[in-house]
């Protein structure tokens, strides 16, 4: 299995060149319709990678795909970069981390958001809000719900959580009588 850091060397490069190149948008949008083509039609990825389909076939079925679906020359040299060097396969790890380092330049981070029950749009505002003020940077929540909390929330903005369950209240109250 191929690196993380290999591939995260892959993601920040063509982050670089996009801003370099003032393309961002135009690229992380390649990327999605890429990342589209490629859940619909996962054969794709493993006719790319196969060893037993020539590189010549494999080029112009790229090159096929691209006239059907047109990238910015950045997007369209990344991917030929990652057919030659057998990284295709990895498309949707690369693409993942390439977003990240987006989010990273332009000082947003997410938020993975569990509640008991779904959340309103303003009461996910609000919290982003918060979150926003908390950590200096504009957050994406994505909200996850779980029963099991009873009541109350938990975020986890990178290695951080913050834990206002109900649930984790109750264990907290439990284990303060257990030791009185």
């Amino acid at each position: 299995m191929i690196s993380s850091a290999i591939l995260g060397r892959y993601a920040r490069s063509l982050a670089e060149v996009a801003f370099e190149e003032n393309i961002e948008p135009k690229v992380t949008g390649d990327l999605a319709t890429y990342g589209e083509i490629f859940r619909a039609v996962p054969d794709l990825l493993e006719v790319f990678h196969s060893p037993a389909v020539p590189r010549d076939t494999k080029d112009k079925l790229l090159e096929e795909l691209m006239a059907l679906y047109p990238v910015s020359s950045v997007t369209s040299n990344f991917l030929r970069i990652l057919l030659q060097h057998n990284r295709i396969r990895f498309f949707e790890q690369i693409r993942d981390s390439y977003l990240k380092s987006v989010n990273e330049s332009k000082g947003i981070v997410s938020a993975q958001v569990t509640a008991a029950e779904p959340l309103s749009e303003k009461e996910l505002k609000e919290l982003a809000g918060r979150l926003g003020g908390i950590t200096g940077k504009i957050v994406n929540v994505e909200l996850r719900t779980d029963s099991s909390l009873l009541g109350g929330i938990v975020v986890q903005v990178g290695s951080t959580i913050f834990d206002g369950s109900i649930r984790t209240q109750l264990a907290e109250i439990k284990r303060h009588l257990a030791e009185a």
